[in-house]
């Protein structure tokens, strides 16, 4: 992938760029599960800059008080994360703490005590710190010298802010801006309060345009983009966002985050964005949780296939370089995935990350596999399961890795992936070797897809229309003579194609396809019938759901 990023760029290096904003998309959320969650409550989500440090409030056991803050920590960010740990004496008392925030530098750490409903009513969510100046919640801060010390007492963070009901603060990136919810005028709204250096106090906050609906309402729990370009809050019990061109620029038309966040019957609240904007973290007592209000994680993706061929390729790159140095909303898509006011570099990298992915596939089995009884599908949800006299070939295969089977009993044996008369589709695979008469992808108790001839070892098919008497569809070219072969069978839905090498080797006309949403068998019969096992090395399994073209 290195080498593929440095061509790209060097194809762009002398071009500059203006403004463009990207479009992007949200993924379905996840649980991340133990140690992130647990049987009690969890939420206020914030990651270190670096993303080695996960820090959330919580109930859970082994605190000093009603709400403690915690963190998690893990040596780099390709490590699972460890468990959770207590903040401790004197950052952490009898009191509560809610939503923390850290600086970007990692050594200023800001929250909220305990603070009234978002109704203005009481009895309030947990007690708040003596000492607080506003009366209805604070925010405050603890701070360290390092990242590697502990962190110290709760520090009111003055009158300015704290004049008035302020809680559920964010800090930017540069440490300037303070963006919290406020209770005034029986409303809840988002504020900001800034200074001109991070060793001064903040001033007074300001309600932000644009982003307060003035209903009863209100708006709460902002959380601010590292690149401070993207604003998440709560609106109702749902999750808003509202983007803005520059930091300078005031935020533009709030937007409601999609369906598979907010769902109707659950309330979504606490956002909060990873530095990168890859994640977005927030809290639901959402069916499939394991406590009562959990931490939950979704993706954001930047939208890539730019020409919409559901494929990243030259065409996209073409696309990228003609828009250079323009005001375009395609291009822009790094570093974040809302891009960064400009199209450059940045964008090309993250274009070339996505290289050669096709968002036709909807299984995967690379077969690089060096050890182990799993088949993964790099794609979709099926992976599989090694069966029997099968042997990893971690340098063997033509794409990477392959895997070799005894022609006796080994197999892959693949959970369904699609039923072939519900629509066009398509399937490809290396293989190496093999006999006449055997079997290399068929559907379980179904139709072999892919298959050799029991007389010459020609690629052939099962796959016909649904009651069809006539013979299945078969090529004239051999693929069992000890080469590496790429072959396939398309169908458009008029027509089926087997191809060898990317080549058609035999066509019919087919306006439909017997049906079969069985499990999927790599290397043997529909049946596993002796005399079907593949003995040879298989490679790149791929299936589409749509007719392509190798």
């Amino acid at each position: 992938m290195k080498k593929t990023v440095s061509l790209i760029l060097v194809l762009v290096l002398g071009l500059i760029a203006p403004v463009a904003n990207a479009d992007f998309t949200f993924g379905e959320p996840t649980n991340p599960g133990p140690p992130v969650n647990s049987s009690y409550d969890e939420f206020g989500v914030c990651i270190s800059a670096n993303g080695l440090e996960f820090y959330f409030s919580s109930n859970r056991p082994g605190g000093y008080g009603g709400i403690d803050l915690w963190v998690m920590k893990r040596p780099t960010i390709e490590d699972d994360w460890g468990d959770p740990e207590n903040l401790g004496l004197p950052a952490n008392s009898q009191y509560s703490y809610w939503e923390p925030s850290i600086s970007s530098d990692g050594l200023s750490l800001y929250f909220s005590d305990g603070h009234m409903r978002p109704d203005g009513s009481w009895p309030s969510y947990g007690n708040h710190l003596p000492g607080g100046l506003g009366g209805q919640g604070d925010i405050w801060m603890i701070m360290r010298e390092t990242i590697h010390d502990a962190w110290g007492a709760p520090v009111n963070i003055g009158p300015a802010v704290n004049s008035r009901n302020a809680i559920n603060p964010s800090i930017s990136a540069d440490g300037l801006s303070l963006y919290l919810q406020s209770h005034r005028s029986s409303q809840c709204y988002i504020m900001v309060a800034t200074r001109e250096s991070t060793s001064d106090s903040f001033g007074n906050p300001v309600i932000l345009r644009n982003v307060n609906n003035n209903n009863n309402d209100g708006q709460w729990m902002p959380d601010i983009s590292a690149d401070g370009r993207v604003l998440f809050y709560n609106g109702i019990q749902e999750l808003w966002m509202s983007t803005r061109a520059t930091i300078y620029d005031d935020f533009g038309p709030t937007l409601r985050l999609p369906p598979q966040i907010n769902i109707s019957s659950h309330s979504s609240y606490g956002p909060s964005i990873s530095s990168d904007g890859s994640t977005l973290y927030f809290a639901s007592a959402r069916p499939g949780g394991i406590g009562k209000d959990d931490i939950w994680q979704v993706s954001i993706e930047p939208a890539v296939d730019l020409n919409g061929d559901l494929k990243v390729d030259l065409a996209d790159m073409h696309i990228m370089v003609d828009h250079w140095g323009e005001n375009h909303s395609l291009c822009d898509i790094g570093p974040m995935p809302w891009g960064d006011g400009i199209v450059d570099a940045q964008d090309m990298i993250v274009l070339a990350e996505h290289f050669f992915e096709d968002y036709r596939l909807i299984a995967h089995w690379e077969l690089d596999e060096t050890e182990g009884s799993i088949a993964c599908d790099s794609v979709g949800n099926n992976d599989g399961y090694v069966l029997g006299g099968a042997i990893w070939e971690p340098n063997g295969g033509q794409v990477g890795g392959a895997i070799r089977l005894d022609g006796v009993d080994g197999c892959i044996m693949a959970t369904p992936v699609l039923n072939p008369a519900e629509g066009p589709f398509s399937v490809f695979a290396w293989v190496l070797g093999g006999a006449p008469g055997q079997m290399i992808v068929s559907g379980a108790a179904g139709t072999n897809w892919l298959s050799t001839d029991p007389l010459e070892g020609s690629l052939m098919t099962e796959l016909t229309n649904a009651g069809q008497s006539g013979a299945p569809l078969l090529s004239e070219t051999t693929i069992t003579d000890g080469e590496w072969h790429r072959i396939g069978f398309v169908w458009d839905g008029s027509n089926g194609m087997l191809y060898v090498d990317d080549t058609v080797a035999a066509e019919n006309a087919q306006d439909g396809l017997e049906g079969s949403f069985n499990g999927l068998y790599i290397g043997c019969g529909k049946n596993m019938q002796p005399g079907t096992y593949f003995s040879g090395m298989i490679d790149d399994v791929r299936i589409y759901n749509r007719a392509v073209k190798p």
